[in-house]
């Protein structure tokens, strides 16, 4: 007895897994069947949602392309992409060596040095001018291999220093120091007394400067500080002149009267051996018993040796005022 229900139980679990994997396969089937009959459905379904244009309408389509694009303003994209190049190649200031930008400002000060003394604004511009065209000429011979041979620019120099002297002057002006006061021309009615002579007078941006200031170009006076030119700016060098002149009637009694201001004019700024980066408009008030220069025309040498970031000629415009 007990042996004929083994193989009875034997028998139940062979069937019984038999069952189960028969229902398994059933199950893959249905469930590949399905996703077949999905995928046929929705390719089906896409090819009727396809619409088929007649030849009339793909003529129209095709001329309506057409004259799209010829209605496309060509020329005017042409000109906003060179705009574009010529915007971009302007931004890309030309950085020349320091070795030539000192060159160019021995040159520059050597023609001024050569003027009169009293040579005024408009000369001195003139004579810079004159220099800059010939200097110009002078490099773009050279690319062509015409200059001379005592040309004081190397060949490889030549094609940075056409760039440099023809759009970025400006920009190169600023680099080596040199700022020469804009000269202002206006219409005044002749009012002077006959047989009296015009004087001619060098003038700073905004209003002139009255003689007690005695302003000096390219000059940096040391002193005590009246008055921290970092927070303290004023639209013109005579309003800085007029600021310490101020100071000086107010201060009180046992107070540093100023007797010297200092200004920059410079819309790039102007350098100084401090920590501070110095801004245009800046105007330092200061005090000293025995007034003493700071730097004059132009840093020395030695000077630029230590900062390498320091301009040719000083950019500050100082006067030492009675206080």
């Amino acid at each position: 007895m007990a042996r004929k229900v083994k193989l009875v139980c034997s028998f139940s679990y062979k069937r019984t897994t038999l069952i189960v994997c028969s229902i398994n396969i059933f199950v893959a089937l249905y469930v590949l069947r399905s996703l077949y009959g999905s995928l046929y459905i929705y390719s089906h379904d896409d090819l009727n949602n396809v619409v088929n244009y007649t030849p009339d309408q793909i003529s129209m389509m095709e001329e309506s392309i057409q004259i799209r694009r010829a209605k496309q303003p060509l020329q005017l994209v042409k000109m906003v992409k060179k705009l574009y190049k010529e915007l971009k190649r302007d931004e890309e200031v030309v950085e020349l060596p320091r070795d030539v930008r000192q060159k160019i400002a021995d040159e520059i000060l050597q023609r001024l040095r050569s003027l009169k003394a009293n040579a005024n604004i408009t000369e001195q511009r003139e004579a810079i001018e004159s220099w800059r065209k010939e200097k110009l000429h002078e490099v773009k011979q050279l690319i062509h291999g015409t200059g001379g041979l005592n040309s004081t620019i190397l060949q490889e120099e030549a094609r940075m220093l056409v760039r440099a002297l023809d759009s970025d002057f400006a920009v190169l002006s600023e680099n080596i120091g040199l700022w020469i006061p804009v000269e202002i021309i206006s219409q005044e009615h002749d009012d002077k007394p006959e047989g009296e002579e015009d004087t001619e007078e060098e003038i700073l941006p905004g209003r002139p400067l009255p003689p007690e200031c005695h302003a000096e170009l390219h000059t940096d006076y040391d002193g005590a500080a009246v008055r921290w030119g970092l927070t303290h700016h004023k639209e013109s060098a005579a309003d800085c002149c007029q600021a310490c002149l101020d100071q000086a009637k107010r201060a009180k009694p046992g107070r540093k009267k100023c007797n010297i201001w200092v200004y920059c004019p410079s819309e790039m700024g102007c350098h100084s051996p401090d920590i501070y980066k110095h801004k245009n408009q800046e105007c330092w008030l200061k005090y000293a018993e025995k007034p003493r220069l700071n730097f004059k025309d132009r840093y020395p040498e030695s000077y630029r040796n230590s900062h390498p970031k320091a301009p040719l000629i000083v950019p500050w415009v100082s006067g030492v005022v009675n206080a």
